[in-house]
């Protein structure tokens, strides 16, 4: 098992490599062209695949099993569309994700809302999809009592009971701590996420919510994201199972059905090796909470960066090279712009560094330690510091691996800097490597646009306006 993962690290290092000298003699980078995001199919489709073998492994065969990817980690229509096709569906946190999981045409049937912060706009329109929804809260929930509760023959917003398509439940948090990254923890005594069950009368109310209302058939809870251990993320999910479990006791039947685990598998940013696996984090699972997979319950997840990371590269062209207080520092168009947790938050979120050759071959030779900087007029807007490459020079390329989910797709406008384009790629069939547009690279008149452009004397008319 191991030698497989190691052989997959070699051989998504090699496809990268590939696709960085393709992306340079193909003429989308250069000089006119000095920053863009790289996604490897291939590389997408194995995870996806790896992900549904998981699961399979360790669930009775026709146990109903949804993969809703997270799309708030790489949301990209395109993207969507491709896990779509290999299997997944999508977790949408927002009006916007929602219009991007459409736009790939994920069915509602394999999406599932999330947000903590529903309106009831988009309430009503996820039960008039037959969108999954899990209610956050208890006011949350009061206002699914409005819209699915019968209400005379019509029944309470034109949605009856009998009508009801969507899947609903209640997001839950177990409270039981937090990993080595704050911010992405999300089963805090203090979380901002679910109903905090060891808070006073609230694991009942939860039961009552339940027994009061027959349509409730899911329980959700998600422990966290990056930094959250294998152990903790299981334990997060044996809380939910055994509430399930003493819900369907009190009700006498089997009234929650399915039960929502989220995502959070954490990844390694320190190495090319993908782990921990899915298989691996299966296995702990059906160790730790083995009635979780004896069929009874059908299961969601909610995977993103462990599906994404892997497949997306960051690669920047060397614009100058210089020396400040003995330390070399290459000055890149990548930055804080398409790096902003890394940048804002490098202990959290280092990044490895690959360094590359003007015709984008891998630099080799011996390593000096630098710093690789990006183009945003701050000090600390730097990929990397004091890290060990071999020497960058004018007019090389600076890739920032394993950015696939939360970086380029997420792009931050200091200084007004233009998002990258974003281009998938996948063998030619004939040795070489072939580019498909993900996302065009934004203009400068794009830039204009989104900052009031067409609006320029909205202010000047309006202070001339009010002098009158």
């Amino acid at each position: 098992m191991e030698r497989d993962i190691e052989a997959e690290a070699q051989e998504r290092a090699a496809r990268r490599d590939e696709a960085v000298r393709a992306a340079v003699e193909q003429g989308l980078l250069g000089p006119d062209a000095a920053v863009l995001g790289l996604l490897d199919m291939t590389g997408i489709q194995q995870s996806a695949a790896a992900l549904r073998a998981a699961f399979d492994a360790v669930v009775p065969s026709g146990t109903p099993v949804l993969h809703a990817f997270a799309v708030k980690a790489t949301p990209l229509v395109p993207v969507l569309r491709l896990l779509h096709e290999e299997g997944l569906g999508a977790e949408v946190a927002s009006p916007g994700e929602l219009a991007l999981a459409r736009a790939a045409g994920v069915p509602a049937e394999r999406t599932v809302l999330d947000a903590p912060a529903k309106t009831p706009a988009e309430l009503r329109e996820a039960l008039t999809l037959g969108i999954a929804v899990n209610a956050d809260n208890p006011q949350e929930l009061d206002r699914l009592d409005a819209l699915v509760l019968p209400r005379g023959p019509e029944g309470v917003g034109g949605a009856p009971m009998t009508s009801l398509r969507s899947p609903l439940g209640i997001r839950i948090n177990p409270q039981i701590g937090g990993g080595s990254i704050g911010a992405t923890s999300t089963a805090t005594a203090t979380s901002k996420f679910g109903v905090g069950l060891r808070d006073e009368g609230a694991r009942e109310w939860v039961v009552r919510a339940f027994l009061e209302r027959p349509w409730l058939t899911r329980l959700h809870a998600h422990t966290g994201s990056q930094g959250i251990p294998m152990p903790l993320l299981a334990r997060g999910v044996a809380e939910t199972y055994a509430l399930a479990e003493e819900i369907n006791a009190r009700a006498g039947r089997r009234q929650v059905d399915t039960l929502d685990i989220g995502g959070g598998l954490s990844v390694d940013f320190a190495s090319e090796v993908a782990a921990p696996t899915y298989a691996q984090y299966a296995r702990v699972l059906a160790e730790e909470v083995p009635g979780l997979f004896d069929g009874r319950y059908g299961l969601v997840t909610e995977f993103g960066r462990s599906l994404m990371a892997r497949h997306g590269t960051v690669v920047a062209r060397v614009e100058y090279t210089k020396s400040s207080g003995g330390r070399r520092i290459a000055v890149t168009h990548a930055g804080v712009q398409v790096a902003t947790r890394t940048v804002y938050a490098p202990e959290a979120w280092p990044l490895r560094i690959a360094a590359y050759d003007a015709k984008g071959r891998p630099r080799t030779g011996p390593e000096v330690v630098q710093d690789v900087a990006g183009p945003a007029c701050f000090s600390g807007d730097l990929l990397a510091e004091g890290r060990a490459l071999p020497p960058l020079e004018q007019g090389d390329y600076a890739a920032a691996l394993d950015t696939g989910a939360y970086y380029f797709a997420h792009h931050y406008a200091y200084n007004s800097l233009a998002r990258p384009g974003i281009y998938g790629f996948a063998p030619d069939g004939a040795g070489g490597v072939t580019f498909a547009v993900v996302r065009e690279p934004q203009t400068v008149a794009e830039v204009v646009a989104e900052s009031g452009g067409a609006h320029a004397d909205a202010l000047t008319t309006l202070r001339a306006s009010g002098s009158r």
